[in-house]
């Protein structure tokens, strides 16, 4: 799942060294942790948070066959 976060992520950032993508496994879900470079965040988010609910939606489809629940937040 962090392979497919990042190819999301890395062409749509001026500085993709700086994306990080950290996970943290729970009994019931698991929830990725996004961070990029400060300048970076207005294009991951996008204008309405529009991007941001993109990469959601692909991230939580391709998460649908495990049996946890998958999150995803956005960080600097």
């Amino acid at each position: 799942m962090k392979e497919l976060i990042q190819a999301i992520v890395t062409p749509l950032v001026d500085h993709p060294e700086e994306v990080l993508i950290t996970s943290k496994e729970e009994d019931s879900k698991i929830t990725y942790y996004l961070s990029v470079h400060k300048e970076d965040m207005g294009k991951v988010i996008g204008k309405q948070g529009r991007v941001a609910k993109a990469i959601r939606t692909v991230v939580y489809a391709a998460g649908s066959s495990q049996q946890k629940k998958i999150y995803l937040e956005i960080s600097e």
